[in-house]
């Protein structure tokens, strides 16, 4: 059993047993190619089924020296998932991995603009150019449906069902959900839609995707990363801000508005409502909100 092998074969589990996404399952082959690499560059001569506690111990001290703590737990948990895997399948009776440890890492918590940098940043697009109307409804829909930009771009004309109110999002591991869409959202993608996509030329096999590029094909992750960037360097923002931001102030300001964790979850699609609660850490004054309007010893005067 080789390297390479294993990797095609773990690949295609990840892709159609787990489900994953194409770019979480690009993360998890970049990191078994590095272990594949020290271990031919340091002649362990071990492969996936022989290598051992010890030959791993030395490729993630190595390894340390060359990425963020954040980067190194991701790396072990990969590896980790790669050694339960060949248990599985039989290829071994342990995981060499199991009592290797990640380093502590501190939760990240997510960017967020406020409402009024959100719209500030909005406003800044020169609709006078032909992909104004583009990037108005694009960056609406980032920040009026909560989307991960992936979604974004992949956004359907098929998806929308605006007399439901509601689209359909296809998330991570090809995981649909349907999401609520405002009013206001709809002005804009209908907007964009009669005056500048129904004049264009489209390439032939992009003709459902909502968001397209000058050439008439399916806009890009950077494309949609850069015009962000140009936004926030318009308008002198100092924050680091990119697609996700958009989604983070999303359910930041649902919350705080008095939206339920459980239907923010459910939005985001977020498969536990773990994930979803480190918005709960952005801004606590909601909690308190909560206490004095629904504790019973807040309706009484204390003595």
């Amino acid at each position: 059993m080789t390297w390479p092998q294993i990797l095609t074969d773990y690949q295609y589990y990840l892709k159609i047993e787990r489900g994953l996404s194409a770019n979480t399952i690009t993360n998890y082959a970049r990191d078994i190619r590095k272990l594949a690499v020290f271990v031919e560059m340091n002649a362990i001569g071990k492969n996936p089924v022989t290598i051992g506690k010890e030959e791993l111990q030395q490729f993630i001290y190595e390894i340390a020296k060359t990425i963020n703590p954040r980067s190194q737990a991701r790396l072990i948990s990969g590896l980790k998932g790669l050694f339960n895997y060949l248990v599985f399948e039989d290829y071994r009776n342990d995981n060499p991995m199991d009592f290797i440890e990640s380093p502590k890492i501190g939760r990240k918590l997510p960017d967020t603009l406020s409402e009024d940098e959100i719209n500030t940043l909005i406003n800044a697009i020169d609709l006078s150019k032909p992909q104004g109307e583009r990037n108005r409804a694009m960056l609406e829909t980032l920040y009026g449906c909560g989307l991960r930009v992936s979604e974004l771009i992949n956004l359907k004309l098929s998806d929308l069902f605006f007399d439901e109110g509601i689209i359909l999002v296809t998330g991570k591991g090809d995981k649909q959900r349907f999401v609520p869409i405002s009013e206001v959202n709809k002005k804009y993608i209908n907007l964009y839609n009669d005056h500048f996509r129904k004049h264009q030329k489209i390439e032939t096999g992009h003709e459902d995707f909502l968001f397209l590029n000058r050439r008439g094909k399916k806009l890009t992750r950077a494309m949609i990363f850069e015009i962000i960037k140009q936004l926030a360097e318009k308008i002198g923002l100092k924050k680091s801000v990119g697609p996700h931001t958009f989604r983070h102030s999303f359910a930041t300001h649902l919350l705080q508005n008095g939206a339920d964790l459980r239907a923010i979850q459910q939005m985001l699609g977020h498969e536990s409502i773990t994930t979803t609660e480190i918005y709960v850490h952005l801004d606590r004054s909601h909690l308190a909100n909560a206490l004095r309007e629904f504790h019973p010893r807040s309706k009484i005067g204390w003595s």
